[in-house]
């Protein structure tokens, strides 16, 4: 597949951003989060437009270049540029990046094609040639499918910011600005930066040369015989779609270790990310932004004794580890904190997360759950999204995506070149994924999908 890029421009906000906004200063959990561009790509088929192909494209880019420009005026910080030095944004409407790609082919064949396509996903990410805050590349194609895609500054938003920006760029295109959401910044000025602990090192990044990232499916049939294996009475409620292949893919990483330690399982953790804004009370304003997650922390004690390591100890049962995040997660939803203690609270959780990846004496897993954001709801005007994707991370992480149907999960597993293999044979992890071939019409979902490994994103017109 060819891949080239026609236009590439920055979108300003259709309305000047005022003297009073253009600073905005991050807040103490936005300073420490890692420089990365978080991505997200968006499939679209054709939707039958009527006129000639290019008329079509032309009235789509038109479209989206004119509300993106409009929704730039209430989420003004995204035209800015991010400034390290003094950890903040200056909100000058320099601009978005935005590029117009052309692919040849149809979208179909690409993404039944996927096992042998996935390493280009790079390149359907978008630039850049700024130092932007984000940026934006739609991708055409022959058959009139196309795909955006979106990289975020993480050190500006986590991912329900994303979907909020997503959801009320989509809401313009197709029906204006009326209906709009306003978003709150500032997150640093509303909430007090009271006895912060000190921030301990963030674990250097692994870096994409030395992991290799799979996809891989659980369909809907999958993860009801999950729950079933999982099912014990004692449990306060029924385990989620996420907790159940959260717990099956710890205990397959656990083997992974075993293995790897002289038959020995290690102490280990599963850290989940979740989004902190409901448990803050007096509660924030509406839609809003920045970086406000948390890591719920589950942790299997193999040992007793310090050493953090046992051969006698066999592999939890899947029901246990379930067990376990049940209780975990429940708590961390359930405990609500003042608004004076909220980036003390992040901080320190972040610490002793840092601090156990740092000792090297228990194994620490990291997940992140994009399940039931409403990423297949985005709406431009030409239909929701066939398929949602992401790209490779430069550290060892588990994402996972809701399928299109809404019943599965795609669990993106990120993992050390050498001990993928291990995983990938994993008795569970065969046991428990797809490997049907899907029904005539049907978009593939291949069981595994190797995924770019080149160290850096580079602009290209041509792939």
């Amino acid at each position: 597949m060819e891949v080239e890029i026609v236009c590439t421009k920055l979108i300003k906000p259709s309305v000047p951003t005022p003297p009073h906004l253009r600073t905005l200063k991050q807040s103490p959990v936005d300073q420490v989060q890692k420089s990365v561009k978080t991505a997200v790509l968006l499939y679209y088929s054709a939707d039958g437009s009527t006129g000639t192909d290019q008329e079509v494209e032309r009235r789509r880019i038109n479209l989206l270049e004119t509300s993106l420009s409009e929704t730039l005026t209430r989420f003004y910080p995204l035209a800015g540029r991010y400034i390290k030095d003094g950890n903040w944004v200056d909100c000058n409407d320099e601009g978005v990046e935005f590029f117009v790609a052309k692919a040849k082919g149809r979208l179909s064949e690409f993404l039944s094609r996927r096992d042998e396509m996935i390493d280009q996903l790079y390149h359907l990410g978008g630039g850049g040639f700024t130092s932007s805050v984000l940026s934006i590349q739609i991708s055409m194609f022959d058959c009139g499918g196309l795909v955006m895609g979106f990289r975020f500054c993480h050190h500006l938003f986590d991912a329900f910011s994303a979907t909020s920006f997503l959801t009320c760029w989509a809401t313009t295109s197709r029906q204006g600005m009326d209906d709009m959401i306003w978003p709150t910044f500032g997150m640093a000025s509303i909430l007090p930066a009271n006895d912060l602990p000190k921030m301990k090192p963030m674990p250097a990044l692994i870096g994409l040369d030395k992991t290799v990232t799979k996809r891989i499916v659980f369909d809907g049939a999958q993860i009801s015989a999950l729950r079933g294996r999982a099912h014990d009475p004692s449990f306060p409620r029924q385990p989620s779609r996420v907790e159940v292949v959260t717990a099956l893919i710890w205990r397959a990483l656990m083997r992974v270790s075993r293995a790897k330690h002289g038959d020995s399982l290690r102490t280990s953790l599963a850290a989940h990310s979740i989004n902190f804004r409901p448990r803050i009370v007096p509660p924030l304003p509406p839609w809003s932004f920045g970086n406000l997650v948390s890591r719920a922390t589950t942790r299997f004690v193999a040992a007793a004794e310090s050493g953090g390591f046992n051969t006698e100890v066999p592999v939890p049962e899947l029901k246990d580890l379930v067990g376990l995040l049940i209780d975990s997660l429940t708590k961390s939803k359930e405990t609500m904190v003042g608004r004076e203690d909220v980036f003390s609270t992040l901080l320190r959780t972040r610490n002793e997360l840092h601090e156990a990846v740092e000792k090297g004496e228990v194994d620490v897993y990291m997940f992140t759950s994009w399940c039931r954001f409403p990423f297949y709801e985005i709406d431009f005007g030409w239909g929701k999204p066939v398929w949602l994707s992401r790209i490779p991370l430069p550290y060892e992480s588990t994402s996972l995506l809701d399928t299109e149907d809404g019943d599965g999960i795609e669990a993106w597993v990120c993992f050390n070149k050498q001990d993928m293999p291990l995983f990938l044979r994993d008795e569970d992890i065969l046991a428990f994924t797809s490997k049907e071939a899907p029904a005539p019409g049907v978009l593939s979902r291949p069981q595994f999908l190797v995924t770019q490994e080149d160290a850096e994103h580079k602009p290209r017109s041509k792939i």
